[in-house]
């Protein structure tokens, strides 16, 4: 009875605001500027520092891909869900800057690729004509997380290896998402936001480290 009640009112509001505007549907595509963030991910970064730049911290450059539904409340606020591809994670490479190791060629790295299903729940607001601000509540399911670890000497690959540990990270990531855009007359619109992860990545508690992703959008209200 109670599940009735709700669809009811949740059909009622909908009804009512798509009487005054128009639901609109859009796709969107983007760069992912990621990288972890925790206390136990500052001590990695602290010994990396007293390498002298041999070795440094990376953040993951990946992408992100999906669509929305923009749901109009008022004149100036909508409710906008999503749902995304997204591309994230974590890497350390190697930079040897002794002479002779640099005549080897010797190269190394490790990286960490987490592959995301994004759902994000945004209110966005029209400040000015064009000018956008949205944030929401962000729910992340991990699919996939791949260790990749590579070593090279004279452009020759002696190891290049990817290991699944999917099982080691929680398939649930929480967060905050939230930015800027512009909407043009044409339906083209461009954004610039940021996701705050708030759940642990790790499965069993043994560190602290948590999803930071800067992400710049191009997409298509139709």
């Amino acid at each position: 009875m109670k599940q009735k009640m709700m669809v009811v009112i949740l059909s009622s509001l909908l009804g009512a605001n798509a009487t005054q505007a128009q639901i609109r549907y859009g796709l969107i595509a983007g760069v992912n500027f990621s990288r972890w963030q925790g206390q136990d991910l500052q001590i990695v970064e602290d010994l990396v520092d007293k390498t002298d730049g041999w070795l440094v911290t990376k953040g993951k450059t990946g992408f992100h891909a999906g669509g929305y539904v923009n749901i109009p409340l008022s004149q100036t606020i909508s409710f906008e869900p999503g749902l995304a591809y997204s591309k994230k994670g974590y890497s350390i490479k190697g930079d040897f800057k002794i002479d002779a190791i640099k005549v080897l060629g010797i190269n190394a790295g490790a990286q960490v690729q987490q592959h995301y299903i994004d759902m994000p729940l945004y209110l966005k607001a029209n400040v000015v004509k064009g000018l956008q601000v949205y944030a929401g509540p962000q729910v992340s399911y991990l699919v996939r997380s791949t260790l990749n670890a590579k070593l090279g000497v004279l452009g020759i690959s002696l190891f290049n290896k990817g290991i699944d540990i999917t099982g080691r990270f929680n398939k649930v990531d929480l967060g905050l998402s939230g930015g800027l855009g512009y909407q043009f007359d044409n339906g083209i619109n461009i954004k610039a936001g940021y996701d705050h992860g708030l759940s642990r990545l790790d499965k069993n508690d043994n560190y602290d480290a948590y999803n930071r992703v800067v992400k710049i959008s191009v997409g298509y209200t139709f």
